[in-house]
């Protein structure tokens, strides 16, 4: 199990590298091809994946001058070990001190996220994303996308609310009843906490980080980005109160779309639900989606 207020991290290689070549041949040829090649490029550096600044930010966190370590990133792989050496290889002339993994030829990953004590699981694999979600973990799904947070500043990452912070109550009677039900509903629950949703704990772990900064030389923002507008706000305003979790800015966009306000805001991830806002968000900064809630039915 993880360490008490570790932050730990699990990630695919697919997610941290730029695998896709090598994928290709692997859904196109099959294993044994894909195993070959591999092994021919092993001494061949891999360019950095969607999340790769995002982990390069995470592992920022730690004091190399601290036994105490803030953050941990795991690398989960569906390699073999031997077709695997590239990916450490390539872990290691990228400088990232990451020093657990699981390699599975094949296999599952999410079997491994509860003994490494994960707070959040990436991968490129929806099916390893929906099962982590099913057992109650943070998960989402890495989209393919030419955008690249900025290697500078604070690690900023971008939420949803319904059916990633929250839980997808709301969403379910937009649905049903359409925008003026939802505005009527959240209006008289608008002191009435929402539950929360898969992602609230990893907010509160980030949360936990950012309380042993002072508030002006925090190295993470956060910020909910939601197609809420007022009269819907209130709800979650008084939902963060109750929870005791601050976020350091929060956008009500009224349906509008969230791209360009993510990029304004320089997320180096966004989490949402909904196919369509990852994929518009995808344009603009690294995104993933939350296979969980009545949106992924």
């Amino acid at each position: 199990m993880k360490e008490k207020n570790k932050l730990v991290v699990a990630i695919s290689s697919r997610a941290l590298f730029d695998l896709e070549e090598g994928h290709e041949i692997y859904m196109n040829q099959g294993v044994e091809a894909y195993c070959q090649y591999q092994i021919e490029h092993e001494d061949e550096l891999l360019e950095p994946g969607v999340a790769f600044t995002l982990v390069k930010k995470l592992l920022a966190l730690n004091d190399n001058n601290s036994d105490v370590e803030k953050v941990e990133v795991i690398l989960l792989s569906k390699n073999s070990a031997d077709t695997g050496l590239r990916i450490f290889n390539s872990i290691e002339s990228h400088n990232l001190p990451i020093v657990r993994a699981a390699f599975t030829s094949g296999d599952s990953l999410y079997r491994y996220i509860k003994p490494f004590g994960s707070d959040l699981f990436l991968s490129a694999e929806p099916n390893d994303v929906r099962e982590a979600l099913e057992m109650g973990f943070a998960a989402a799904a890495i989209l393919p996308s030419a955008s690249r947070s900025n290697d500078d500043g604070p690690l900023r990452i971008a939420f949803d609310g319904d059916a990633v912070l929250f839980s997808d109550e709301a969403e379910k009677i937009y649905r049903e009843g359409g925008l003026a039900a939802f505005d009527a509903f959240e209006q008289s629950a608008a002191n009435d906490p929402l539950p929360g949703g898969p992602f609230k704990d990893f907010l509160a772990s980030l949360h936990r980080l950012q309380k042993e900064y002072s508030f002006d030389d925090s190295p993470i923002r956060t910020a909910l980005v939601t197609a809420r507008g007022a009269p819907a706000h209130e709800r979650v305003i008084r939902t963060l109160r109750a929870w005791d979790i601050r976020i350091d800015e929060a956008i009500f966009l009224g349906g509008k779309s969230k791209g360009e306000f993510l990029k304004a805001f320089g997320a180096d991830i966004f989490f949402d639900d909904q196919s369509g806002h990852c994929e518009s968000a995808a344009e603009h900064v690294p995104a993933a989606q939350v296979l969980h809630g009545v949106a992924n039915q």
